[in-house]
């Protein structure tokens, strides 16, 4: 058996740019490459059912290039050849990871641009018109030397342990899985200089209240106040991890979401997801998969009246197939 060759990722700084890397992530560990993976802290919580080493990248430029001298050292002492050839591979396009790479010896592959490329050891050109989706993958096949079709779905791996969490925190509040909908309505920052944020979220809410449906929110950290501010008739769920937040997407009835970290989330792990969408760049930063449903009107935004039709819709299938999930979980193997 031939022994998998370590290699050193640089995850990207956003959760969604994170979900969209994986099918690349699962296509180096398919020929032949162990992943020793760089990202922010939130990364092992969000990929702790994929089994793969995390370290946190540091703020500091003296720390991360120390924390990558020390990862080359044990990587060179387990595999020899490490330094012999191309060890790390760059998904960020910033010179400050490409920087910390040279500084630390290692052997960096990634996208040319930001005058980074005479810091790696090969830069590799970014295809124009892709999907985020499509460019990491298309990296991964240049560092790899192949060429592939990305998948249809992305496949975030959620453990029976995340999924009895998120069974427990749905329980302690009365809640039955594929009986509620899940919003996303927080967007943080901006994209190409343009707001993310659906502003009718709000009176959406307030409707599917009036309407009976039970609503469900997990506010991250600087979320938890407009959760409550806004979103008073929601049950908020507050100090969910990332990966506790996977299950909890996959046992929804619905999802509604921004463009914002979760709605990939939602799409990565395969549950259905309504992703309202305003005037940024959908065939670039769409969420990736078969159980999404695009709601957007150029210009402007959908309606309410029409993101409550859909969630209508949805409901019924989903309480449908939580109640198979439930019986096929029950049944004897």
């Amino acid at each position: 058996m031939i022994k998998a060759r370590p290699l050193i990722v640089r995850l990207r700084n956003f959760v969604g740019d994170t979900v969209l890397s994986l099918p690349a992530l699962r296509l180096l560990q398919e020929h032949g490459h162990r992943l020793e993976l760089v990202g922010k802290g939130w990364a092992r919580s969000l990929l702790e059912a994929e089994g793969w080493p995390v370290h946190v990248r540091p703020a500091g430029l003296r720390e991360r290039v120390a924390q990558l001298r020390e990862l080359r050292r044990r990587l060179v002492a387990e595999d020899p050849g490490f330094d012999g050839r191309s060890n790390t591979l760059l998904l960020p396009y910033a010179f400050s990871a490409a920087l910390d790479g040279r500084l630390a010896g290692l052997h960096s592959e990634g996208h040319a641009g930001e005058g980074r490329s005479g810091l790696l050891r090969r830069a590799h050109a970014r295809r124009e018109g892709r999907h985020a989706l499509q460019e990491y993958w298309e990296l991964a096949c240049d560092f790899l030397g192949i060429e592939a079709e990305p998948p249809e779905s992305i496949g975030l791996r959620v453990s029976e342990a995340q999924r009895e969490r998120a069974r427990a925190l749905l329980a302690a509040q009365g809640i039955a899985p594929g009986r509620f909908v899940l919003i996303c309505p927080f967007a943080n920052g901006r994209v190409e200089f343009l707001d993310r944020s659906w502003p009718a979220f709000p009176e959406f809410v307030r409707k599917l209240h009036a309407a009976g449906r039970r609503v469900v929110i997990v506010p991250g950290p600087a979320e938890v106040q407009g959760a409550r501010d806004l979103y008073p008739a929601a049950t908020r769920l507050e100090g969910v991890a990332l990966g506790d937040y996977n299950a909890l997407l996959q046992l929804a009835g619905v999802v509604v979401a921004n463009d914002t970290g979760p709605a990939h989330m939602t799409a990565g792990v395969g549950a259905r997801l309504l992703s309202i969408w305003g005037p940024v760049d959908a065939d670039r930063w769409a969420p990736w998969g078969p159980t999404v449903t695009l709601l957007r009107r150029q210009p402007g935004w959908v309606g309410v009246d029409e993101v409550q039709s859909a969630v209508d819709q949805a409901l019924p299938w989903a309480a449908t197939a939580a109640a198979a999930l439930a019986a096929a979980s029950a049944s004897p193997r």
